[in-house]
């Protein structure tokens, strides 16, 4: 089997799920995992999927071809195999008024420690009583095992001083 990874763009409709499930059942393919949404009047996805060896040209071909009704579909070969499991699986939690540079802050503190972003979900709301721009952020990350948690929190709690935003860092369920 060949695993793939596909990232998908097009603008919104209905039937774009049905029209990529139906090519991906007719060259055999496993839909595996995956995460949609709409965007600013996009479609938008990752998936991974398992294709028969046989049949992964062939379909990698009709991706490409969906892009005149409009998706355009990027599929990466990919192993799906020999991932370890993570000494330390973690949860952030981000909430503060909305500004540039927020992610940035915090990517750059999780990358200093080798934190790696398994899945990183955002988005914008309106606060209740103050009527400014509140901004979200649930990220689920990977630490190494050599990781020490208090001086990642020190580099997340200072972040939360100078954004003035509410950062916890807990232990993944």
């Amino acid at each position: 089997m060949t695993s793939l990874v596909l990232t998908l763009i097009g603008p919104d409709r209905p039937g774009l799920v049905e029209l990529l499930a139906a090519t991906l059942t007719r060259h055999h393919s496993n839909w595996l995992e995956s995460r949609m949404a709409h965007l600013a009047g996009q479609f938008a996805g990752i998936l991974l999927v398992e294709v028969p060896d046989a049949d992964a040209k062939d379909l990698m071909t009709s991706l490409h071809e969906l892009e005149a009704q409009g998706l355009r579909v990027v599929a990466e070969r990919s192993s799906t195999g020999d991932i370890e499991d993570p000494e330390r699986a973690l949860v952030l939690e981000l909430v503060g008024t909305d500004r540039p540079g927020i992610i940035r802050e915090v990517s750059q503190a999780l990358a200093a420690r080798g934190v790696n972003v398994d899945r990183l979900d955002t988005g914008c709301s309106t606060a209740p009583m103050s009527g400014e721009t509140l901004f979200r952020a649930s990220a689920h990350l990977r630490a190494p095992a050599n990781l020490e948690i208090a001086e990642l929190r020190s580099d997340l709690e200072k972040i939360s001083t100078d954004l003035m935003v509410d950062i916890d860092l807990a232990d993944a369920p």
